[in-house]
């Protein structure tokens, strides 16, 4: 909010001195550094190279034209041309009171909407959702809770894996030795035997395998009795993924699994041959990038040598639907890191078959989760970990956890805080580090009161609540509904400064794609609270200080609780 403000002041001065730099980028941002000042702004030391100026001279020049007074103590220029702007505790008390008052909470929805399909999770069908699933999952419904906050129109598309050759030998399975009664009572579980099952007699007799490649041949001909079971295990798996985003609080807009784009594959081949950019190479269609030396060497095959398509023609078809359906000014996939070299070549061939598309796109990519013995995070007898698995086991850690601090709780209520802590602290721990980085999976760290956890941060919010809880029971209790807000300690003007920075680091997060941001900014919000609530007397305070600083807590917990649901993390009035 502030921040823009300031933007705002120091492009009218800029423009005033430069009227050729309308439109120049001038970012104020926080410093650093709180010796220097609350915000500081780079961009004049660009301008000033383009024109080959003397910074420092530019930034004098500047500083004479720039207005605000109104918000500044003072703007100093330091460096070789960085401006400095110490804001007066007035101006921030100004903005924290709008906010008390529900104007806003230190952020504005977009003016301009702009339309963004993000594209995340993507399970397969006839298998479980396991703990790599879990990555994708939060980030993308966190990336698409903050545009949404944003005021951007969002589209969430889950690309479910529901074609392809393992559904051959699942319908081998599936005629020959299904189990209704087992699939009845765990249908993941039982078509994933029965696809282990017949893969292992596949490995071993390649006449089976041809029965599974002829079973899978009459499915892609439109074979009545195929279709059917296929759809069986469709909405079998759907009732699986459905039952884990429940838990999870997470919903898509649409859901289109790869079958969807079948009638679009020989057509986006056919296309990008009309262009020149696919071309015959040992039978199979493929797209060269000669004149891009990272991909030089590692050309894409859109239609293998047998006229099969794969997941690069798929991807082509899925790019152009969405355009086509929903007209997005930016599409996001959000997936790990080893489809980086897979979205570098779906970006390239898009935009040589369509280079007229303003469309922004952005792969989102992510590490991976480790055990404590720094491998990949699986069961002690080397299993891929079931996500419903991990998410059960979080609520019992966390539910003796509970059970252990407030014996005295209903069960009831134990379980509801235990689901709330379990599953935030499992979410919090994965948005956390940054997304590229790998990190390992620690129950203990994750689920720990202290330190930069959910847990953590869920408690400092029961605490804030409390505090209302008691001012109301008081006598005295009488808190303004927009109270005047007054900053005079030290520790309540850095409560208000970090206050005021919240929208800013829900922009960050929303360009960057990087939720950790928005972590480490609550994280730090529940420090400085803590801090300003051992420092300064809340209820014992005379008036007007003390409906002044219930209004700071009142602010802290809002802004706590909606940075936590950007991160998909409920809150709990009682821990």
């Amino acid at each position: 909010m502030l921040h823009r403000v300031l933007e705002q002041q120091l492009r009218a001065a800029v423009e005033a001195v430069l009227p050729d730099a309308a439109g120049a980028p001038l970012p104020v941002r926080p410093c650093l550094d709180l010796r220097f000042g609350d915000y500081q702004a780079n961009g004049l030391m660009a301008l000033a190279k383009e024109r080959k100026t003397n910074p420092r001279q530019l930034a004098s020049q500047v500083l004479e034209k720039l207005d605000a007074g109104a918000w500044c103590e003072k703007v100093e220029i330091a460096g070789a041309g960085f401006l400095n702007f110490r804001v007066k505790p007035s101006a921030m008390a100004a903005i924290l009171a709008e906010a008390a008052r529900g104007e806003h909470l230190f952020f504005r929805p977009a003016r301009q909407p702009r339309t963004v399909v993000v594209d995340f999770s993507s399970p397969n069908v006839a298998k479980p959702m396991h703990v790599g699933h879990i990555r994708s999952t939060i980030l993308g419904e966190c990336l698409a809770r903050t545009l949404r906050l944003l005021g951007q129109r969002v589209v969430t598309d889950n690309h479910i894996g529901d074609w392809g050759t393992q559904f051959g030998k699942l319908l081998v399975g599936w005629k020959e030795c299904l189990d209704r009664t087992a699939l009845e009572a765990d249908a993941i579980g039982e078509m994933e035997r029965l696809y282990r099952k017949i893969n292992a007699e596949c490995e071993a007799d390649p006449a089976r395998l041809e029965q599974a490649r002829q079973e899978l041949v009459r499915l892609q001909e439109g074979d009545a009795a195929n279709l059917a079971i296929w759809r069986e295990m469709i909405a079998l798996s759907q009732h699986q993924f459905d039952a884990i985003y429940g838990r999870l609080g997470v919903r898509f807009d649409a859901t289109l699994g790869e079958s969807f784009y079948n009638p679009r594959l020989k057509g986006v081949v056919q296309s990008l041959e009309a262009a020149g950019l696919a071309r015959e190479s040992e039978g199979a269609r493929v797209v060269f990038f000669d004149d891009i030396p990272a991909l030089k060497n590692h050309p894409a095959i859109v239609q293998k040598s047998d006229g099969a398509a794969n997941y690069a023609t798929t991807d082509l078809a899925t790019l152009t639907y969405r355009l086509e359906t929903w007209k997005p000014d930016e599409i996001v996939y959000v997936t790990d890191g080893r489809q980086q070299l897979h979205f570098q070549q779906i970006f390239a061939i898009f935009r040589k078959w369509h280079p007229g598309a303003a469309v922004k796109l952005a792969h989102v990519w992510f590490g991976s989760i480790l055990g404590e013995d720094g491998k990949p995070f699986k069961t002690r007898s080397g299993e891929t970990i079931r996500l419903a698995d991990l998410l059960d086991e979080a609520e019992e850690r966390a539910l003796k956890a509970v059970s252990e601090k407030n014996p005295e709780l209903p069960e009831g209520q134990r379980r509801e805080i235990a689901r709330v802590v379990g599953l935030g602290a499992v979410k919090y721990a994965d948005l956390l580090p940054n997304r590229q980085s790998d990190y390992v999976f620690s129950w203990d760290k994750m689920l720990a009161l202290t330190g930069n956890t959910a847990p953590y941060l869920l408690y400092a919010y029961a605490r804030i609540r409390s505090i209302f809880r008691k001012a109301q029971a008081g006598p005295d209790a009488a808190a303004d509904a927009a109270p005047e807000i007054l900053l005079q300690a030290p520790e309540e003007i850095a409560l208000a400064r970090h206050l005021l920075n919240f929208g800013l680091v829900l922009e960050a997060v929303a360009e960057e794609y990087r939720p950790n941001y928005l972590c480490n900014y609550l994280f730090e919000l529940a420090g400085h609270f803590m801090r300003f609530f051992e420092g300064c007397p809340v209820l014992k305070s005379g008036e007007p200080q003390r409906s002044s600083r219930l209004a700071l807590c009142d602010l802290t917990a809002r802004v706590l609780r909606q940075g936590l649901d950007v991160l998909g993390l409920e809150v709990l009035e009682q821990m």
